[in-house]
């Protein structure tokens, strides 16, 4: 059922204070605009499958009826991979969480190899998933039948999936695990989302250039980003990342050279052929400063002592990850370990008192992690 008036939104969310458990999913529109927003909320309930519009009802911030429902701690809210969901429902409607259950994570504690929701559900229910919609135009209206079926099953099988995932993590003694898990989900906080300027230094191959280059590339990723801003389009729409390496390398001078090159459509000359050669004129008068007097790193050089550490807390990993059918980085992240590592607990105590660390892993493997280590600093330099 389509909810596009605010008459039937608050129907429905006063309905839904009644359910003892909903499924939720969204669909984002950042595929197609640089300005992405919430274009649609689907919740299975066990009156039925709701399509909620934002757009329709006249924006996300319209949907504040809904408030209530997700900050219940009486309702169990199932979503699959909800990090992105309660991203942008916290953002565009400022909504709290309470009681979240979260699928893909409950299939990463038990091991499975493939987590996507349409791999889960064939696995648990024989059924395959529509896919046809994955990089739809969501903010676009109407909405076509086939985007309402596939936004529908999205929800259908949540509820069912999770009573599955449930009894399991229970019977293999990690659902505290998953508890953890979705507290700290519901917890988590983005900040405002700004605009990086060193952006173009994550581009595959980018810290290999040369300083001209470089700077090319920064002009590049600049004058990028105001045109997508100018046109609401996703940059990589505007210019893809091959595209601005190519330009860097080549530095074309006239818009023959520029035209030649792969990736630059006649649409793009027309349009931005002219600034894009200013952009690169701009960065030969300006070479790139070395990278090494402007990059910061979040992550410390490890020396020689904490290397072995890490590579000790390695072999532990994969060993215990193996007894335990999980995937080694939901065991323990390589980041965590380089914590551990720099830390060198010898008591279980400190282990505790590493921040990066979850709850569950510290009351699981800490006295393991502490034995891993006994000895490991014996002789070294």
């Amino acid at each position: 059922m389509r909810i596009e008036r605010e008459a039937e939104l608050r129907a429905l969310a006063k309905d839904l204070l009644r359910e003892k458990v909903i499924a939720v999913d969204t669909e984002a529109d950042s595929f197609y605009h640089y300005f992405d927003k919430t274009c649609l909320v689907q919740i299975a309930s066990s009156e039925g499958i709701f399509l909620v519009d934002p757009i329709a009802l006249g924006g996300p911030s319209e949907l504040a009826p809904l408030a209530p429902v997700f900050a219940s701690k009486r309702i169990r809210k199932i979503f699959h991979a909800a990090e992105y969901d309660l991203f942008v429902l916290k953002r565009d409607c400022g909504f709290e969480f309470a009681n979240l259950f979260d699928t893909m994570i409950s299939a990463q504690l038990l091991g499975y190899p493939s987590v996507g929701l349409a791999a889960l559900v064939e696995r648990h229910f024989q059924v395959k998933l529509p896919k046809d919609e994955q990089r739809s135009d969501w903010s676009a209206r109407p909405l076509r039948e086939k985007q309402q079926t596939y936004a529908a099953a999205d929800v259908t099988y949540l509820i069912s999936l999770a009573t599955k995932l449930e009894a399991l993590l229970e019977e293999q003694g990690r659902l505290a695990w998953a508890h953890e898990e979705f507290e700290t989900l519901i917890a988590r906080t983005w900040p405002v989302r700004e605009f990086d300027g060193a952006g173009y230094l994550r581009i595959k191959s980018a810290k290999s250039l040369p300083p001209t280059q470089l700077a090319i590339l920064r002009e590049l990723y600049l004058l990028r980003d105001a045109r997508a801003r100018e046109v609401d389009r996703p940059p990589f729409k505007v210019l893809g990342n091959r595209t601005l390496l190519e330009i860097a390398e080549h530095q074309p001078r006239t818009l023959s050279e520029l035209g030649q090159l792969k990736g630059i459509t006649e649409l793009i000359l027309r349009r931005l052929g002219k600034e894009i050669l200013e952009a690169v004129i701009r960065g030969k008068e300006l070479p790139h400063e070395p990278l090494q007097r402007i990059e910061g790193s979040g992550r410390r050089r490890l020396d020689r002592r904490t290397e072995r550490r890490v590579e000790r807390l390695k072999r532990w990993r994969t060993s215990r990850s193996r007894d335990l059918g999980l995937d080694p980085g939901v065991l323990c992240p390589n980041t965590q370990l380089e914590a551990i590592a720099w830390r060198n607990p010898a008591r279980i105590e400190e282990v505790a008192e590493i921040p990066e660390l979850k709850a569950w892993f510290v009351r699981e493997f800490g006295s393991e992690i502490v034995d891993a280590l006994r000895g490991v600093d014996d002789g070294a330099d």
